[in-house]
């Protein structure tokens, strides 16, 4: 039986991302794998956890590309960005609650890419007037992060639509984010 590597990280982040204590032998039966198989691909949960990284640092960075955040208006680039996050949700939920990930201190370079290239969009935003200036850049990309790994659990939950992701998350951070004109 061939196993599909990619397959089984994805299964890893959803089960992590709401479980961070599940047991490699839980994330062998949730991806519908063998233990002995899974220990086969990744040596350990360090390993596990670092192939997810690098996989979820590499699929963001993908969505940051393809949303062009760089042309037309900063609100038009963050509904692309949200697009583009959709499929990769659970693995940017992974990617934001595992401590694992944070304990020495140095941030992973890919995760300071993205880090960056979002801030700038929100930078451009407020610089164009489009967003508000008492949020700082940084504070608005941890909301959207936090955004998108909450609407990414509810929606496999059940608890919303998951037609309903993009909406949901574009029309809570610009609601909040938006500069309104003052009478």
């Amino acid at each position: 039986m061939t196993v599909d590597r990619e397959q089984v990280l994805r299964t890893a982040a959803a089960l992590l991302s709401r479980r961070a204590t599940a047991t490699m032998d839980e994330v062998a039966r949730a991806a519908g794998i063998g233990r002995a198989t899974l220990h086969r691909h990744f040596a350990g949960r360090d390993a596990l956890v670092r192939a997810l990284e690098q996989l979820g640092i590499a699929e963001c960075e993908a969505a940051v590309a393809v949303a062009r955040l760089d042309e037309g208006s900063a609100e038009d680039a963050l509904r692309r960005l949200v697009a583009g996050f959709e499929p990769v949700a659970g693995l940017l939920s992974f990617l934001v609650t595992e401590n694992q990930l944070f304990e020495d201190g140095e941030l992973n370079e890919g995760w300071a890419r993205l880090d960056a290239r979002i801030s700038a969009l929100f930078r451009r935003g407020q610089e164009r007037g489009e967003f508000r200036i008492d949020l700082t850049p940084a504070w608005l990309t941890e909301a959207l992060y936090g955004l998108v790994g909450t609407c990414a659990w509810c929606a496999q939950d059940g608890r919303v639509a998951a037609k309903d992701f993009q909406y949901m998350i574009t029309e809570l951070l610009l609601g909040g984010a938006r500069r309104s004109v003052e009478p």
